[in-house]
């Protein structure tokens, strides 16, 4: 039975899984809200031009707590880690449709012992360029699946207002005491793009 977790929960994937667990699948979602009507010739003509929000997710591998480098980042440009053991399943450009919108998956066995945190960000695409915000995103959520049943572990489904948050850091899976854990996080930030995201989690 999936657990249903709040900003700041943390819990054990392996207890979870009832032990043997070894790869998961990291399911993100989200869905574009209704659109406010226009409040005018003006207010239309300095919009978004009603282009579909493009969210892109990202794992960030860490090495005692810190990002070495852009090589340990997996993403649409990067779609699997050199060590093999965290791959992205592609760029949905819309968010359209029911369920997951990016899958990531993180053999959690093989992962090298000198990574201790695989955080899960979301960046929007141009959002600044395009004037577009996590205010404008709504059933935002992240879920951790057992690949050997495609039974779900645990969800955080983010429910704060994140008007004006142009990134968000949803989640990270972690080291602790030998096994796996999972962290809700939530954190909305106002970076503008994935490279100044990543700068947060630097030497």
């Amino acid at each position: 039975m999936s657990v249903s977790l709040k900003k700041g929960q943390k819990v054990s994937l392996t207890k979870e899984s009832n032990g043997g667990l070894n790869t998961v699948l990291v399911g993100l979602g989200w869905d574009e809200a209704a659109k406010k009507k226009s409040g005018g010739f003006f207010s239309s003509l300095f919009s978004s031009a009603g282009e579909s929000i493009d969210c892109d997710a990202s794992a960030l591998m860490l090495r005692n707590g810190k990002l070495v480098g852009t090589h340990d980042v997996v993403y649409f440009g990067n779609l699997a880690h050199s060590t093999g053991t965290v791959t992205h399943l592609g760029d949905n450009l819309t968010g359209e449709g029911m369920g997951d919108d990016e899958q990531i998956i993180v053999n959690l066995a093989q992962v090298p012992a000198d990574y201790d945190r695989i955080v899960m960000v979301v960046n929007i695409y141009k959002a600044s360029e395009r004037n577009q915000h996590f205010g404008m995103i709504k059933n935002a959520f992240i879920r951790i699946v057992d690949s050997r049943n495609n039974a779900e572990l645990c969800r955080f489904n983010l429910s704060d207002d994140y008007t004006g948050m142009t990134a968000m850091i949803f989640g990270e899976l972690y080291r602790s005491g030998g096994e796996w854990k999972f962290n809700a996080i939530g954190q909305g930030t106002t970076d503008s793009s994935l490279k100044e995201l990543l700068a947060r989690f630097h030497d």
